[in-house]
């Protein structure tokens, strides 16, 4: 596999629609939204997407939901182990690592662990790096009360948590930004075939994501822009690049209920030319 090369930027698009695009633990597990009422999509939810995708092509990955472990492995700490047991020196544990597992070369990596079967305690910066998704426009949050209809055991009175709320987006349409660092890329190995890997994971991000909270259909990738400069450094800062995709209300009276209701634009740079990519 041949290193990276050129700089990558890109910017993805995604709408939701009556789906919980990132529920919030501290806050009763509603949408995610900053105090001006624009949706988020943390950029950790976003990962863990990335990995389930390299997953289902086939890829091992170190961090590891427990529903998709699919090496035995119980724990971080365990797979580790299984891979960097009896290595001390930092340089070599961090070359296998690398050359192991797919998304530690991508995002990095923090290995500390108290079994000393672990392998040493190191750390990877990864040559990814992946912003929070931001609606483009503020988002408008419904709540449903939910009830169950039957009792968890024999003869049980109905109870209190026989009542709930379940919280959905209306309607969002979300602008996600990254970019893939060269210098970085060639510390962990990072290849041309893996930022294929990733874009062909940002296109098809929300397949076989489906639960309660976001039925199949509910969520999906509109736009991937993808950047490839002709230079290690970037013939752009990335903040320019993601800058040149605005997405604008049609209406700004009128609230969104469809990609439709958005005008999309591409600002030209100069020798600078996007590859734009229908999602899944």
């Amino acid at each position: 596999m041949s290193t990276l090369q050129n700089k990558i930027d890109f910017v993805a698009l995604i709408s939701v629609s009556m789906a919980n695009a990132n529920g919030d633990p501290l806050n009763g597990n509603r949408p995610r939204t900053d105090y001006n009422g624009f949706g988020e999509i943390s950029d950790v939810c976003i990962k863990r997407k990335i990995r389930n995708r390299m997953q289902d092509q086939g890829y091992k990955v170190f961090v590891q939901s427990d529903d998709r472990s699919d090496d035995g492995c119980g724990s971080l700490s365990e797979r580790a182990s299984a891979v960097l047991k009896g290595m001390k020196d930092r340089e070599e544990a961090v070359k296998k690592a690398c050359e192991t597992w797919l998304d530690v070369r991508t995002f990095g990596q923090v290995f500390a662990f108290k079994s000393k079967d672990a392998g040493p305690s190191i750390g990877v910066r990864g040559p990814v790096s992946i912003h929070q998704a931001v609606s483009v426009s503020p988002i408008e949050v419904q709540s449903l009360q939910i009830t169950k209809s039957v009792n968890g055991e024999p003869g049980e009175k109905r109870s209190s948590d026989t009542m709930g709320m379940k919280h959905f987006v209306q309607f969002g349409l979300y602008q996600l930004k990254g970019s893939i660092n060269v210098q970085l890329a060639e510390k962990t190995g990072f290849s041309e075939e893996d930022a294929e890997v990733v874009k062909e994971c940002l296109r098809t991000l929300f397949v076989n994501d489906a639960s309660a909270a976001r039925p199949d259909g509910s969520m999906e990738v509109v736009k991937l822009y993808w950047w490839r400069h002709n230079c290690k450094e970037g013939q752009y800062s990335s903040a320019r690049v993601h800058r040149s995709v605005k997405a604008t209300l049609k209406d700004p009276e009128l609230l969104p209920s469809s990609v439709d209701d958005y005008v999309i634009t591409l600002e030209e740079l100069p020798g600078l030319e996007p590859e734009v990519i229908d999602g899944v």
